[in-house]
């Protein structure tokens, strides 16, 4: 009797490593992955993309500002007006351009949460035209927000003067922020969050 109950014993304890096995493999993991939308990748995801877009906006302006004979980081030294004053504005070098180059993609990486959570979430499935359609839209209305629903009242009420909206032109506002736009657009499908194989449905 006592035979059979060690043998019993086993047998139940081979069971019982089997399953934690299966479970080390894989077998136990097959719905960890979220149900539905999944936020929280997604926005880590935005940040990266954003940065990705906020470099490709700053190159557009360095390339654009050296072809017209500016300073390579003229957007960068209007735009370090705010917290400067019009004393940014004949900034040549050093650690005031090099921190306004870092705000700069900063922004961008809290900028492309909302865009590429809007793309992923909303129009995953819709056509090229449609997305396209869509990132414009949100990047010159991003521009109309910052431009004139903060910067344009903001900057002359704290700093007391408008350089931004005055020292930019609009041709070249509004690109800046297609660009990164457009960019997010073109690369929003690396941010898709695609479970590893027999953990769920792709989200």
């Amino acid at each position: 009797m006592a035979d059979r109950t060690k043998l019993d014993e086993l047998t139940r304890l081979r069971g019982e490593v089997a399953r934690l096995e299966s479970e080390v493999a894989g077998g136990g993991a097959s719905n960890w992955a979220p149900k539905t939308y999944y936020t929280t990748y997604h926005i880590l995801a935005g940040m990266i993309l954003g940065l990705i877009g906020a470099s490709a906006s700053l190159m557009f302006n360095i390339v654009g500002a050296a072809m017209v004979g500016k300073h390579p980081l003229e957007l960068i030294r209007v735009y370090l007006t705010f917290p400067m004053g019009e004393s940014a504005l004949t900034l040549e070098s050093g650690f005031a351009l090099a921190s306004g180059c870092c705000l700069y993609l900063g922004t961008g990486m809290f900028g492309g949460i909302p865009f590429h959570i809007i793309l992923s979430k909303y129009f995953a499935d819709a056509g090229a035209a449609t997305r396209f359609g869509v990132a414009t839209a949100m990047g010159v209305g991003v521009w109309l927000i910052n431009y004139y629903g903060i910067i344009a009242w903001l900057q002359p009420t704290l700093i007391g003067g408008n350089w931004i909206v005055e020292q930019v032109p609009v041709v070249v506002a509004v690109l800046t922020h297609l660009v990164f736009a457009w960019t997010l657009l073109l690369v929003d499908r690396w941010g898709q969050f695609v479970p590893p194989a027999g953990t769920g449905k792709e989200l």
